[in-house]
């Protein structure tokens, strides 16, 4: 006899999936990792990392300012940029993202016409929840899965 085990929602999903480009970040003080999705398909992924083209964080430290790490980008600027770069409309579209959404990245989110966001953990910004209301944007709480360690 086989053992059944429940199939994930489009939630979980999307979000294993932004666990797993999670493990692709540069910076180690944060792994995070997005997914922009809609009508059940992916439009476009990020991660936490460096310009393209310049040393990432874990080749050569951080770059801190006020308590942050400020040589990244954001995984929901990433995912966004990466968007932009390829000509895909993200409008009314999902994101789901391993960390709640930092103001900036917040403000993007909201600019580029995103209209849910699924994210894993809280990361620091009480605002997005009176702004997201505000301005008609679901905000989901779903805790993200662990990463899957490597076999090596």
């Amino acid at each position: 006899m086989t053992e059944h085990t429940q199939r994930a929602s489009w939630d979980e999903y999307f979000m294993q999936i932004a666990v797993t480009v999670a493990s692709r970040a540069t910076c180690d003080r944060k792994h995070v990792g997005a997914v922009i999705e809609r009508g059940r398909t992916i439009l476009a992924t990020g991660y936490n990392g460096s310009v393209g083209g310049l040393e990432h964080c874990d080749e050569v430290g951080h770059m801190m300012e006020d308590g942050h790490c400020v040589r990244t980008i954001h995984a929901e600027a990433n995912a966004v940029i990466q968007a932009a770069r390829n000509g895909v409309r993200i409008e009314a579209a999902s994101i789901y993202v391993t960390a709640s959404p930092c103001w900036q990245c917040f403000k993007m989110i909201a600019n580029a016409g995103i209209r849910r966001i699924v994210f894993g953990e809280f990361y620091r910004d009480q605002r997005i929840f009176e702004v997201a209301h505000r301005l008609g944007i679901a905000l989901v709480h779903l805790n993200a899965p662990a990463p899957v360690a490597a076999e090596g």
